[in-house]
């Protein structure tokens, strides 16, 4: 009943507010499937219809954007998406800024939210510190996609939590995403565990924190992952035991992970499909990707290294947020 109210006022809003050069189409999809009912499915039907429309007007770079319905923006938000596609050639992708809103005043809210947002930028500044290509952070509301860029990789899935993580991880994979900085998306901030993972499960977690601080992957983690990764172009057209005996000059956590993962052999894969060492990286971070890295950090914790408060690891690794 609430979907089919929430739809009779959107198509009133469409009405009144639909003009020459902005169209709303309201769309209501009822019955859906249990099993998949969700976030995922939910983006995944309206950017499906949106290639659609694209591909039937011939236009391939056509520019579908991402946003929930709890979102204000910027006043520059499409202005400043669509600037970026016309000024970089066959661009694949923007990953726009983020502020949450806090309503009622919820002075613990605004504290949760607030590390939260600290931690999503301390983890793509840790990925980008590791020379991590692609280091941005993965919001479901703040990023846009073109439509030939969205056919390449699949589409959106119907995953109920992390669509947007494991969808933009293909795409950021095409080597043509833009940070817009001055373009803000301003989400709801609140609690939520309907889905294991994400901003509502997160905020729940750290208010559960006795002294009310998050958690999270200590510096020197990352400060081993790099060491690892610098060493990846002196992989290149290398025998698996000169490779061998570089990895285990490293930090005991990447001995053992790399042992338990099988990077040995995925690096000598890189090797056996690779001409050119640009194409040995692109296939190296194939392998090592953002899915790996996460599961690097959560084998090595607490392991080989302590969680320690966010703060501490932000002041450790003097960079500023």
């Amino acid at each position: 009943m609430q979907n089919r109210k929430t739809y009779d006022e959107v198509i009133g809003f469409a009405a009144e507010n639909n003009s020459d050069t902005l169209r709303f189409f309201p769309l209501i999809f009822e019955n859906l499937p249990r099993k998949h009912a969700g976030v995922g499915l939910a983006r995944k039907i309206g950017m499906d219809l949106a290639v659609e429309y694209f591909l039937n007007i011939q236009n391939p770079e056509g520019i579908i954007i991402s946003l929930d319905a709890d979102c204000t923006v910027s006043p520059n938000f499409l202005t400043g998406i669509f600037a970026a596609y016309r000024q970089i050639d066959k661009l694949c992708c923007t990953v726009q800024n983020f502020h949450h809103r806090v309503e009622n005043n919820d002075p613990q809210l605004e504290n949760a939210i607030r590390q939260y947002e600290q931690y999503i930028r301390y983890f793509s500044q840790m990925l980008r510190f590791v020379e991590f290509p692609y280091y941005f952070h993965t919001i479901g509301s703040a990023f846009s996609v073109a439509a030939d860029a969205y056919v390449r990789v699949g589409g959106m899935g119907r995953q109920q939590g992390g669509e947007d993580f494991y969808f933009l991880q293909k795409v950021f994979a095409l080597r043509k995403t833009k940070l817009l900085n001055d373009v803000f998306v301003y989400p709801m901030a609140r609690y939520s565990d309907r889905i294991p993972f994400g901003t509502g499960p997160a905020l729940q977690k750290i208010i559960n924190e006795p002294d009310g601080q998050m958690k999270t992957y200590s510096f020197e983690s990352f400060l081993e992952l790099k060491e690892f990764f610098n060493l990846r172009q002196s992989f290149f057209k290398q025998n698996a035991e000169l490779i061998r005996q570089k990895i285990v000059q490293l930090h005991p956590a990447i001995i053992e992970f790399s042992e338990q993962t099988a990077v040995l052999s995925e690096i000598e894969d890189s090797n056996q499909n690779s001409a050119t060492l640009l194409a040995f990286e692109k296939r190296f971070f194939h392998h090592f990707n953002a899915f790996k890295i996460i599961k690097y950090l959560n084998f090595t914790h607490p392991k080989f290294f302590p969680y320690g408060s966010l703060s501490r690891q932000i002041e450790k690794s003097n960079l500023s947020f």
